[in-house]
Order: C-alpha cells, then sequence, then structure tokens
C-alpha cells in the first residue's frame, strides 16, 4: 500500500520545515523590544529603494519548499487546485504574521517586498507540487520507498531523521557528522584549544561513532531483502557531497576541502569499515550500538576543544545574507542526537515482522 506510506512523511517533513521557517525568520531570538508603532506598519510602508537580488532570490527559494510541502501533505485528500490554494493562503498568513513578529526584533527588518516573495516561492512550489502529487502518493516514488523501506509512520520519522541528518551537514562549524553540541546554547565560548594532535583522535571517534549509528539507523528502517550497505553507501556519499557543497558555498572557494581534517579523514574511513561490520548484527544489537555510540559521540562532542583545523577558516567566515539559514542548521544539528536516541529507543521497544 504505498500510497499510505506516503502521506505521513510529506505530513512529517511539512511540519518539520514550517518550524525551521519560523526559527530562521525570527533568529536569533533576541533583543525584543516595542517600536510603539503597530507591527503591521511594515505594509504601507515605502518600497525599497535598494533591491539586492540575492535577498529576493532566498525569499522566493525558501518558501518553495513550503508550498511543494504542503501540497504534498494535502494530497490526495485535498484536490490539486484546492491544494494549491491552500498553501498559497497558508503562505501568506505565515509570512505576514513573521514580518510583523519580526518588527520587534532589531536585527530584522519587516518588508512588504519579502512577503510578495515569500507568496511568490510558495506559488512556485505549490504548482510544482500540483504536477507531481500523483508520483508522490501511489506513483512511482512512492512505489519506490514502499520497496526499499518498511512501511509504517514510525519508519517515515525515521527516514524524515536521516533527511535532517544530511541538512545538518550545511553547517561548516560543526564537526564532521557531529550532532548534540549544546555548550552554544548553555555556554556559549567555554572550551578552551588544545594542540592539533590531540584533537585528531576525538574528531576521529566522533565522526566513526555517528556513521555507524547512522548505518544502523539505516539498516532497522531498510527491507530485510534490501541491501543496507548500499543505501548507506549512498547516503554517506550524499553528506559528504553536501559537506562540500556547504563550504564552497558558505566559504571561500579555496577551503572547499578544508572540512577533511586528518581526524575526519580517518573517522570517515574507520566508520565506514565498521558500519559494513556491524551490519551483520542481529536487529536488537545493531539498535543498542547505535544507542551506545550516538550517546558516546554526544557526549565527546560536548567536551571537544575547538577545532584547530578550521579556526583559521571560520575566523574568516562572513555570514552575511547566510546567517538566519546557519541558525537553523545549528539548531538542528544540535538536536538531531537527542531526537534519533529517542527514535532508536522507540524501534527497539517495538518488535517487527523480519518480513517487513
Amino acid at each position: 500500500m504505498p500510497r499510505a506510506g506516503a502521506l505521513p512523511l510529506a505530513r512529517m517533513a511539512f511540519a518539520v520545515y514550517v518550524l525551521l521557517v519560523v526559527y530562521a525568520s525570527l533568529y536569533p531570538l533576541e533583543g525584543w523590544h516595542d517600536h510603539g508603532l503597530s507591527p503591521f506598519a511594515y505594509l504601507s510602508s515605502p518600497w525599497p529603494r535598494y533591491v539586492m537580488t540575492l535577498d529576493v532570490a532566498l525569499n522566493i527559494l525558501g518558501y518553495l519548499p513550503y508550498g511543494f510541502l504542503c501540497v504534498a501533505a494535502l494530497y490526495p485528500r485535498v484536490r490539486p487546485l484546492a491544494a494549491f490554494g491552500v498553501a498559497l493562503a497558508s503562505a501568506a498568513l505565515l509570512s505576514l504574521s513573521l514580518e510583523a513578529v519580526q518588527s520587534y526584533l532589531p536585527t530584522r527588518v519587516a518588508a512588504n517586498l519579502d512577503v510578495l516573495c515569500n507568496i511568490a516561492g510558495a506559488a512556485c512550489g505549490a504548482a510544482l507540487g500540483v504536477l507531481t502529487a500523483p508520483a508522490l502518493a501511489g506513483g512511482p516514488l512512492s512505489r519506490v520507498r514502499s520497496a526499499a523501506f518498511l512501511d509504517g509512520a514510525d519508519i517515515d520519522f525515521g527516514l524524515a531523521l536521516l533527511a535532517l541528518w544530511l541538512f545538518t551537514q550545511l553547517n561548516p562549524a560543526t564537526l564532521l557528522f557531529a550532532a548534540g553540541d549544546l555548550r552554544d546554547w548553555l555556554a556559549p565560548g567555554i572550551g578552551r584549544a588544545r594542540a592539533p594532535q590531540f584533537f585528531v583522535a576525538i574528531e576521529a571517534f566522533i565522526a566513526a561513532a555517528n556513521l555507524v549509528s547512522v548505518a544502523l539507523l539505516v539498516s532497522a528502517l531498510a527491507r530485510p531483502a534490501r541491501s543496507a550497505r548500499t543505501m548507506f553507501l549512498a547516503l554517506v556519499l550524499a553528506a559528504v557531497a553536501v559537506k562540500t557543497a556547504a563550504f564552497a558555498i558558505l566559504l571561500r572557494a579555496e577551503n572547499i576541502f578544508v572540512w577533511l581534517t586528518p581526524g575526519a579523514q580517518f573517522g570517515l574511513g574507520a566508520g565506514i569499515l565498521a558500519a559494513l561490520a556491524a551490519l551483520g548484527l542481529p536487529r536488537a544489537a545493531r539498535l543498542a550500538t547505535a544507542a551506545v555510540l550516538l550517546m558516546a559521540a554526544t557526549v565527546l562532542v560536548n567536551l571537544a576543544p575547538a577545532n584547530p583545523y578550521l579556526a583559521a577558516s571560520l575566523k574568516l567566515w562572513q555570514q552575511g545574507h547566510f546567517l538566519n539559514f546557519n541558525g537553523v542548521t545549528r539548531l538542528v544539528s544540535t538536536l538531531w542526537a537527542y531526537v534519533a536516541l529517542g527514535y532508536l529507543m522507540l524501534l527497539a521497544a517495538r518488535r517487527r515482522d523480519p518480513v517487513g
């Protein structure tokens, strides 16, 4: 029943994306103040004197997935044209509300142009969703998902977690494959630098442990007849590509492979080999191993010193237009390990038919 399996995943993705849009729009969530004007005064403000193409593009692209996921989440319960209208109206309401709230943040500027760009992006995404909705629910993509992975909303949640794990690789400031660093929230600036040789072993273990955990998570979602090893290797290639692209876009071109530090290289190689071997364990052992390694890596992330190999590059990192986006990637990276740990415990508590 591919249709039943496709909808929960689309709804989960839409809900997560809405939360990320809200966080990105209000980041860094500090310095709130009342300026004495209506929060909707921006609607009657003059058109911005200077319009930057990058700002317009980012506002459009930011809401394009919103429109697409909204239509996908509503299909097939809501007809395509009606779903398009819901996506457009809800995007307008969300954008208008968030711009109004931005009026109380000193680092944000509410603008009527931003609302128009957001609505345009949502319209483009919704139109794409209308065109591709049949392929998402009950179509080829849904059949591929059902053939490769077990059915159920809990499995869809796991697939969403894997997608968010790829998303965390977009933050250049995090260690390779690492997640769960709470220090920026609890005690900013904590930690002291140590010699690079001391850091290599820590980064290698964190990268390898997270890789093995992700591999074992993939194996818990895949159907027994499918090769979890192939899926895992494809996921690693995708993660490396995302990490490389992030450094190419967010940092200077000469820093495109600066993330591939000695510790990252060793952790990547050792993690892949260990993961391929661990996939032969029984299901209960795989879930337990994944949880233990994830906990150990998360603890070590919060104890690790600053990355001496990236220190110089990150000092030159001008976040600029990507400040809000980087805030979102940091939030997801911080929370991912703890959500994944709870999810592994949920899978361990539920016994599944090995036939899937």
